[in-house]
């Protein structure tokens, strides 16, 4: 997720469990610097290897084997400034509660965290939240920094408490969207190979639904309200013909680690053979234009990829955003 909900998130871990009211302020500071951490792996770059940086984001500083020396880390660094509030060890509760979010706030989301790194490289993710949400993080952070000002421990717990409450509607939600998903491709008389639903931005009502039938990824949304509205979206091709792009050896290796990173979801955009888009992600969830993918370069073909991205978000697709949100379509 975002580095402020993380960061409140993690700090929302490490209030809520101290034995008492007093030290709230050093659990917020250690426990929201430590919920950020883990995504300093975003570092790892390479100026010739374009997806270098998507096979290592999430990867081991996001693993839960990694948990404990990842708080050892964030501690080391932060017992030299904090060594004249409290000791070592109470640094090291805190960072090691922070820590330990991270990875699993993550999998949370659509993305994808290799949360079992390095015994598997599966992207586990559990579509239950966006990646950005205010009503997750808003309530959170008000709740956090009222215990940290006044120094009470029930004002963090309340924000743990809500949530987990917030993520276990999520899981309510994505389960009503998968049977939705369900419902409109037996409507088609359809039985779909591969399928996933995932909450559009900031809303846990406003789904896309992608599912795969005789070689073509289904793109539609849904308002999951009381009962499922679908609102009809695209088609496209799920098969990547290399062989006719003329890509080397080098190149389809990178369709390869890039399908591994989209969870298999990938396709050609739309009249452009040689981008190849994440079709997990779009502005508007029943379109299939991707918000980054990839650039084959046939006319290069010992050079890796490029990595794009195309987030052009206009004014008429924002207001096509909060119509299909909110109006009956």
């Amino acid at each position: 997720m975002d580095p402020i909900s993380q960061a409140f998130a993690g700090a929302t871990f490490s209030q809520s469990l101290t034995r008492t009211n007093t030290g709230q302020k050093t659990a917020f500071i250690v426990g929201a610097l430590s919920g950020m951490a883990a995504d300093l792996d975003v570092l790892v770059r390479s100026d010739h290897d374009p997806l270098l940086f998507l096979e290592f984001h999430r990867q081991f500083t996001h693993s839960l084997i990694f948990i404990p020396l990842g708080a050892l880390i964030c501690t080391t660094i932060l017992f030299l400034l904090l060594r004249k509030r409290t000791r070592f060890s109470r640094i090291y509760l805190y960072s090691l509660l922070g820590y330990a979010t991270h990875g699993l706030l993550d999998a949370c989301t659509s993305y994808g965290t290799q949360l079992l790194w390095p015994f598997s490289d599966v992207r586990i993710a559990w579509d239950i939240i966006s990646i950005i949400d205010p009503l997750f993080t808003v309530p959170v952070m008000m709740l956090v920094i009222i215990g940290t000002v006044t120094n009470r421990q029930g004002f963090p717990r309340a924000a743990l408490c809500y949530g987990l409450a917030y993520l276990a509607l999520g899981q309510v939600q994505n389960d009503r969207a998968m049977a939705a998903l369900q419902t409109l491709a037996e409507e088609r008389g359809h039985t779909p190979v591969n399928a996933t639903v995932k909450p559009t931005l900031a809303n846990l009502y406003l789904w896309k639904l992608i599912y795969e039938y005789d070689g073509q990824y289904h793109v539609d949304a849904a308002r999951i309200g009381l009962h499922a509205e679908f609102i009809e979206g695209d088609v496209v091709s799920s098969r990547i013909a290399t062989d006719k792009l003329m890509a080397g050896p080098l190149q389809t290796r990178d369709i390869e680690r890039f399908r591994w990173f989209s969870d298999g979801y990938i396709a050609h955009y739309p009249g452009n053979p040689l981008l190849i888009g994440d079709i997990r992600y779009s502005l508007l969830p029943n379109r299939v234009e991707p918000l980054w993918g990839i650039r084959l370069k046939p006319e290069t073909k010992y050079e890796h990829v490029d990595f794009v991205t195309t987030r052009n978000l206009t004014n008429h697709t924002g207001r096509k955003f909060i119509d299909m949100l909110f109006s009956d379509m």
